[in-house]
């Protein structure tokens, strides 16, 4: 279930090329965060629908290097790098390098055996958050929903 979707209504500049998802998991919050850190699940997930990932370095820590390719259903390679800023099971920060540069904070609510995952992505700049707002928030959407579905097959085991 998605409580909140969209851009950022917020006054600052910074703020308004904001895009946030909400979205509460049936699932603890240590669960969540494994999903997030553990790089043989978050290969499963991460990405929109049809989407693949070869990771190539994953060092959870800050300052740590993220790179990976996803594979797009339509056969075109996605490289990516990213830096993680913080590593926490109540908030995950991590810097997007690649173009187009974002910063993603994932903030994890333990709701007792849910946990409420509020999905941040800030831009740098107006013209990188213009392009992806035509496709970020539905590909944002996939991406949880990947994630729910990868939580359920862990809950599972």
């Amino acid at each position: 279930m998605t409580e909140k979707q969209g851009i950022n209504n917020d006054t600052s500049a910074a703020e308004a090329y904001e895009l946030i998802a909400s979205r509460v998991f049936d699932a603890p919050r240590d669960l969540v965060y494994e999903a997030w850190t553990n790089p043989d699940h978050l290969a499963k997930w991460w990405g929109p629908n049809g989407f693949t990932n070869t990771f190539h370095e994953f060092d959870l820590r800050p300052g740590g290097a993220w790179q990976f390719v996803m594979h797009g259903p339509n056969g075109v390679d996605y490289p990516n790098k990213s830096e993680f800023v913080e590593i926490g099971p109540e908030r995950i920060v991590l810097r997007h390098l690649s173009a187009p540069h974002f910063q993603i904070t994932a903030i994890l609510e333990d709701l007792g055996s849910q946990t409420k995952l509020t999905f941040r992505q800030l831009f740098s700049t107006a013209s990188e958050f213009n392009a992806a707002s035509k496709y970020a928030p539905e590909a944002n959407e996939q991406n949880l929903d990947r994630l729910g579905i990868q939580l359920q097959k862990m809950k599972s085991v």
